[in-house]
């Protein structure tokens, strides 16, 4: 079976899986998948109770990965995250004992209410794959996927992500209301039982990981790459921006651009891939100038205005 084949088929399987859960958000839930394919990590920003738990449980529970969610409060402590070493007496050593950050899919529930030591905490996990407690280096579990959700309304009580947090995302998306025919159909699933407690494992860890392997051999033109640098450079230096996409944002549009390409068939990477991507990838990465702000200028208008301002590499004959 060829790599998008293979990337496509698994897609396919596990998001009409989590679709009887979550109704009417295939786009999003396949955004979730790409996330995973691409071994990043994601960072839902909507409003309470659009499902946002249910997505995460849905897809580790499709994976049959174990599943963690840790609700961020502000009396947290980085230890309530990574874990903690416990002298045991018996043995007169120090045990360590894991904390919820050990799971292959794991919440993070409100991750704007935890201080930014408590956030901190998350660094080394989503990049390393490891977390070192007194001096000692644990690794992740394969695969590891950080799902973290914020409220964008209400901000009292809560701490701005600081910037190395946010730029380990690999996207950002939102879920949004349900269409009135989808609210209805949910009100009748869940009209004896949650349809949760039926969804059951469709695909392996095995499976997942080969699919992310397969990813990988996706081709990309050197015109491509160039055309993602460009987008991204041009955040730098737009001028309501304050600060732009770094090359990890870079990173992401390149390694989404491949996964998109795979889950629709493909062994190579079109424009229109990068585009379609590119919001999601690059707009939580920018912060924009106070002066932009006042005229409410949005992260996702730069992206838009940067898309149309860059000229689309043409196509040539690979030799």
């Amino acid at each position: 079976m060829s790599a998008p084949s293979i990337a496509q088929e698994l897609v396919e399987r596990i998001t009409a899986n989590v679709e009887r859960v979550i109704l009417g958000k295939r786009q999003a839930i396949q955004l979730t998948l790409l996330a995973l394919l691409c071994e990043g990590h994601l960072l839902i920003e909507d409003v309470p109770g659009l499902g946002k738990t249910m997505l995460a449980r849905s897809i580790a529970r499709s994976i049959g990965c174990n599943f963690s969610r840790i609700q961020f409060t502000p009396d947290m402590l980085p230890s309530d995250v990574t874990g903690v070493s416990v002298y045991n007496q018996k043995t007169q050593e120090f045990q360590f004992r894991s904390g919820p950050i050990f799971a292959q899919i794991v919440l993070a529930d409100e991750i704007n209410r935890a201080t930014p030591k408590t956030q901190a905490a998350l660094l080394e996990a989503m990049e390393e794959r490891q977390v070192t407690v007194d001096g000692t280096t644990h690794a992740m579990a394969r695969p590891f996927l950080v799902l973290a959700t914020q409220n964008p309304i209400e901000y009292e009580g809560t701490f701005p992500l600081p910037e190395a947090q946010i730029d380990r995302f690999i996207m950002r998306i939102n879920l949004g209301y349900p269409e009135r025919r989808h609210e209805v159909a949910i009100l009748d699933s869940q009209s004896d039982h949650h349809p949760i407690e039926d969804i059951a494992q469709v695909v392996t860890a095995e499976e997942l990981q080969g699919a992310q392997q397969a990813v990988k051999s996706v081709y990309i033109d050197d015109q491509i790459k160039g055309y993602i640098v460009s987008l991204t450079s041009a955040t730098r230096e737009h001028p309501d921006v304050y600060l732009g996409a770094s090359p990890r944002g870079s990173l992401a549009l390149f390694k989404t651009a491949r996964a998109y390409a795979a889950v629709h068939g493909r062994d190579y990477v079109l424009p229109d891939d990068v585009k379609a991507l590119a919001r999601s990838t690059l707009a939580h990465r920018l912060i924009i100038s106070p002066s932009a702000r006042i005229k409410d200028v949005s992260p996702e208008t730069v992206v838009e205005e940067t898309l149309s301002s860059i000229t689309v590499p043409g196509a040539r004959v690979k030799n």
